[in-house]
């Protein structure tokens, strides 16, 4: 069906020096950005953060202000859409409601004037990769979202694009289908290496289904890396917020060493590990995963342990993990996540409790 991986060192995209502005808005500030062949990208961000301009810039949806776009090796960035050799998926699946799935599938081949034996043959094997061959001749009110959703992304692969960009595929979808979807885009990406650029504003999406994460801030880059990188070494504030939840504590550096030590709000001292050089009295937000921290009684805090004392607000069991909200002295709440158990669902609201993590759980984001 699609071609099989490419294991050529070219970038399947290279982009230099891209911005889009419209009069003195600037949509997208100056961009550059290499992605590999056979890589699922994604793009995240808020709503008017730039993601889906660079979407449609890559797309030819519309053009630049400055800037070179190389897609396969060639310089596209005056090139028509249609002749740029990708594929889209959209939000509302695009599909034509008169026509069957197997003739949806069959359109971008018709208007290729491909031979009638080639276009059933590769909308069959279409079918066959979509896991859906026996709805061929049902019509797209027939099938559910999801299924109208796989349609839409057989029609891409149909015609062997080097590039398919997916904007927000499963927004319309309920969380079920969603993820499911996930699976069933990975799979195929997987599968056949194809070169993938995905949209969304949904960050679990983006950690579940990513090589890699552009993460979008006020029309400009704010962070690229692995889900991994930006989950546990977010370099900005505005990253640790966006991606996973996590609790920030107003932090002072009180020694620079090995490991370092805070003085966080309410005067709470803890160590934390730096990752780049610090000057003593430097201020910024020690970020802590809910993940790593623990609670225990008040009277059980292990020596030599980073600990915050406060007040259990709630708890939101959620099948086999739970979730504790814990007020400081300061106002602040932390976020406490761990495993269910018989004990940590036991304390009642109002009780006093203690927080406490490892040095390593830390990370220091300097104002």
């Amino acid at each position: 069906m699609p071609n099989e991986a490419n294991t050529s060192s070219k970038p399947m995209v290279q982009i230099t020096g891209l911005q889009k502005s419209y009069g003195q808005v600037v949509a997208l500030q100056e961009l550059d950005l290499t992605v590999p062949t056979g890589e699922f990208l994604t793009l995240l961000g808020p709503s008017g953060s730039g993601k889906t301009t660079l979407l449609n810039l890559i797309a030819g949806m519309t053009s630049a202000t400055s800037g070179l776009i190389w897609i396969n090796g060639r310089d596209v960035t005056n090139v028509a859409p249609e002749k740029r050799g990708l594929g889209m998926v959209f939000q509302n699946y695009a599909l034509m409601p008169h026509m069957t799935v197997f003739d949806n599938i069959a359109f971008p081949l018709q208007i290729r004037k491909m031979p009638k034996a080639q276009i059933r043959q590769r909308v069959n094997e279409a079918l066959e990769v979509i896991r859906l061959p026996h709805v061929a001749n049902r019509k797209p009110k027939e099938l559910s979202g999801g299924q109208q959703q796989r349609v839409s992304i057989a029609r891409c692969l149909v015609y062997k694009p080097d590039l398919i960009l997916m904007d927000e595929p499963l927004g319309a979808l309920d969380k079920k289908l969603r993820e499911q979807m996930q699976l069933e885009i990975r799979r195929i990406h997987t599968e056949f290496g194809i070169t993938m650029l995905y949209v969304t504003h949904d960050q679990e999406e983006a950690l579940n289904m990513s090589d890699r994460i552009i993460l979008m801030n006020g029309g400009a880059v704010e962070q690229l890396g692995t889900p991994n990188n930006l989950y546990f070494e977010p370099r900005t504030q505005f990253t640790a917020e966006f991606i996973g939840a996590s609790t920030l504590l107003d932090a002072t550096v009180a020694s620079a060493g090995a490991p370092a030590s805070f003085v966080l709000e309410g005067g709470v001292i803890s160590r934390a590990i730096l990752h780049e050089p610090v000057a003593a009295g430097a201020r910024g937000k020690l970020l802590l995963r809910p993940e790593a921290l623990r609670i225990v009684p008040p009277d059980e805090v292990p020596p030599d342990t980073n600990s915050a004392t406060g007040i259990l607000e709630s708890s939101l069991v959620t099948g086999g993990t739970s979730s504790h909200y814990v007020k400081l002295p300061s106002g602040t709440t932390m976020l406490v996540r761990e495993l269910t158990s018989q004990k940590a669902t036991s304390i009642q609201a109002g009780t006093p409790v203690t927080v406490t993590w490892p040095d390593g759980a830390g990370r220091f984001l300097q104002n």
